[in-house]
């Protein structure tokens, strides 16, 4: 088996978030093998609705995750995009919420923008994260309070402050719908697939923000949250707003910014911003 990444010592975390994060990395590695068997050779796909699709290969990876997860730990919850679970799950006290394919329409179409991506969750918060794109071998992961590394190798945000020098990731549909106005001009704003892997790719410094104001769920944001915090960045909702995952009452998120924790403020600051470049009302956001 290939060795786990976190070079942590064993005695730096509780045992049980040792099996853990042990348990998690295995699942996803065995996950990965099956999305690079398929990866590039037309798998069959389907619309769940809304364009939005999915592959026999995200159901076949969400089976091995769950299978391999919760026969280790039959007491914790189950949230995951393609099998979503009673809300009772919810309940547990620690939950895995899982996207066994997040960027399926990058998988489909063969670029290597797509990540498994799950999280253990406690409280409302992440305390374990992994996010695996295995078409390029990057494997980021977090623990709550002891960093986040990617393929072992210690991983820290950004340190640009400027908005008009940042380097910001969205999706390939909202730099097509343009709904941040005059928010980001100025700023170099880039295509990517992965929610997942772009969040993570910020956490990395290899870019200074993600953005996006299209709703989010549980299963897109929450590993790539703690990778992103441990990474000393800072991603809220576009209000500032802090993120919760697996409540008894919604998945659902609207909107996400991350960044460093100055950028963060500044690219929150311009959003608020109407189109005529008047300051919006306090607690009141622009109109997409």
């Amino acid at each position: 088996m290939t060795p786990p990444l976190f070079a942590l010592p064993d005695g730096a975390l509780p045992a049980d978030l040792v099996d853990d994060r042990l348990l998690l990395e295995r699942a996803l590695r065995t996950g990965g093998r099956i999305a690079m068997n398929a990866f590039g050779k037309a798998p069959v796909t389907w619309d769940k609705g809304g364009d939005n699709p999915v592959t026999e290969v995200d159901i076949a990876i969400d089976t091995v995750l769950r299978d391999h997860l919760l026969h280790a730990r039959p007491g914790y919850g189950w949230l995951s995009e393609e099998s979503v679970a009673h809300l009772s799950e919810r309940a547990r006290p620690r939950i895995w919420v899982v996207d066994p394919i997040d960027g399926t329409r990058a998988f489909v179409d063969g670029r290597p923008e797509f990540t498994i991506s799950v999280a253990l969750v406690e409280a409302g918060r992440p305390v374990i994260a992994q996010v695996f794109n295995p078409a390029t071998g990057e494997f980021f992961e977090a623990v709550a309070g002891h960093g986040c590394r990617l393929n072992g190798i210690p991983c820290r945000v950004g340190e640009g402050a400027d908005p008009l020098a940042a380097r910001l990731l969205v999706s390939r549909r909202e730099l097509h719908e343009r709904r941040w106005g005059s928010g980001l001009d100025g700023s170099a704003v880039i295509a990517l697939g992965s929610i997942a892997y772009k969040l993570a790719l910020v956490a990395a410094g290899r870019f200074d923000a993600a953005v996006s104001l299209r709703p989010k769920a549980d299963w897109d944001l929450a590993a790539a949250d703690l990778i992103v915090a441990e990474a000393g960045g800072r991603m809220t909702d576009a209000e500032g707003r802090d993120l919760l995952y697996a409540r008894p009452d919604t998945t659902e998120h609207p909107s996400l910014i991350a960044a460093n924790p100055a950028l963060h403020a500044a690219l929150i600051g311009r959003l608020a911003v109407d189109a005529a470049g008047s300051p919006a009302p306090a607690g009141v956001q622009p109109q997409p």
